[in-house]
């Protein structure tokens, strides 16, 4: 089996390493144990923390032990790294609603059973440290020459708010965090963004001087879209991983949605499919590409959502935008139905009526109504107005367009209303 070095150097992960030789003779002296730290800001991860995320799984996949470390006690004070002012400072109680989010986030792509990966939480030993302890045990080791030096630090002394005091020790306690790591699991890798690399430096340089023993670091680009925006990050705001925030289905069309230049890298990133199969993408283009974009997106909700909720977004979005054909050579461990058969939209509501029903005939701003995709017929009326109202894919604009048979489309209508509300009128 390939190092999983050259598995992330191969697939895009790895902005920078520390002690390239030794690194790589550690992990191929048997299992390592790596972590990566996640911040307990929110009570979901979004599609900025993939990188990471995907980071860890790949490093399970071959056989390596790692650590999800939930800042629970840095929570409570803030990183700095990349930011020009000052976090929110949470409480106990958000951080522990937030933990539990993240926790469910994370074993969807990470398999915790039989300790063959741990969730820690640095709170249950950063809460209890005795400041003076710690100021003569630990805050000895480090440099304030050295620590204003870091591109995180760096940045906030220059911003008009400045760097707080409560910031600054920032560094010292993920410092802190690694060498405990390492005391109590074995844990010689601290892996994390390309923001995170001073950080992590002081670490290694910590772990070093208190046990006179090599631990690495490994971070991660900055991960932009083709037009420079931050991976993620959308005009509503950001893609989470949550199904709540982000419906399965929104989370799909997040992917199908990608720029056609970005797909062979989101590809390697975001899925496990082979190297080789993808870098055969650019062999492919116009509607062959956007077959790509629909593995991309089935590959990915599968693996936030599973595969049965990966079926239910492909199937929506056939139904509301057409069938996209994906030829059988393109990707082919991919796991996405290939032709129309297998195809079940379970996702969109529907109901059943008679072919004299239809052949009668009711108003557009009624059926919406009658159907639950609005509130009345006022505001049927409003959102026909508005150009929020779609019959099979077409917009209409007269809220008494009457909706017969003649409208059937393979034994259906599809009603779409905005972006999300779809519904389905078979035939019987």
């Amino acid at each position: 089996m390939a190092n999983v070095i050259d598995t992330l150097y191969e697939r895009g992960f790895i902005s920078q390493t520390t002690h390239d030789d030794e690194l790589r003779k550690y992990i191929e002296s048997g299992p390592a144990t790596c972590y990566i730290g996640f911040d307990p800001t929110a009570s979901s991860l979004h599609v900025g923390s993939l990188v990471p995320i995907m980071s860890l799984a790949h490093m399970q996949k071959q056989n390596h032990r790692p650590i999800a470390l939930v800042g629970g006690g840095t929570g409570l004070v803030g990183d700095p790294s990349g930011k020009t002012e000052m976090r929110k400072i949470l409480t106990l109680e958000d951080v522990g609603k937030n933990i539990l989010g993240i926790q469910k986030q994370l074993s969807n792509f990470i398999d915790f059973d039989d300790g063959r990966a741990l969730l820690m939480n640095n709170a249950d030993w950063l809460t209890k440290l005795e400041y003076i302890p710690f100021l003569r045990d630990i805050g000895r080791h480090f440099s304030v020459n050295k620590m204003i030096k870091a591109e995180s630090y760096k940045i906030r002394l220059d911003s008009e708010e400045g760097l707080n005091f409560i910031e600054f020790n920032y560094m010292l306690l993920q410092a802190y965090d690694f060498m405990r790591l390492f005391e109590m699991e074995g844990c010689r890798i601290q892996m994390g963004g390309s923001d995170q690399w001073g950080n992590i430096v002081a670490g290694i340089d910590l772990v070093r001087r208190t046990s006179q023993e090599t631990v690495f670091g490994i971070t991660f680009p900055l991960v932009t879209t083709s037009n420079g925006a931050k991976m993620g990050k959308t005009a509503k705001g950001a893609v989470w991983l949550d199904p709540e925030r982000t419906s399965p289905y929104e989370y799909y069309q997040f992917w199908i949605n990608v720029d056609d230049s970005d797909v062979e890298r989101f590809m390697a990133l975001f899925t496990f499919l082979p190297m080789d199969e993808i870098r055969e993408l650019g062999n492919f283009t116009g509607a062959d590409l956007n077959g790509a974009k629909a593995v991309l997106a089935f590959e990915a909700t599968a693996l936030a959502h599973g595969t049965q909720e990966a079926l239910k977004a492909f199937s929506a979005a056939t139904a509301m935008f057409g069938h996209r054909e994906i030829p059988k050579r393109m990707l082919p461990s991919s796991s996405i139905p290939r032709g129309r058969e297998g195809i079940k939209d379970d996702s969109t509501p529907q109901s059943s009526m008679s072919i004299d029903e239809l052949a009668k005939g009711e108003p557009a701003f009624i059926m919406l109504e009658k159907l639950g995709l609005a509130e009345s017929r006022g505001a049927a009326r409003r959102l026909i107005k508005q150009g929020g109202v779609y019959v099979n894919g077409k917009r209409i604009s007269d809220f008494d367009y009457l909706i017969t048979d003649k409208d059937l489309v393979d034994g259906h209508i599809l009603l779409r209303v905005g972006k999300k509300k779809f519904y389905k009128i078979l035939e019987i």
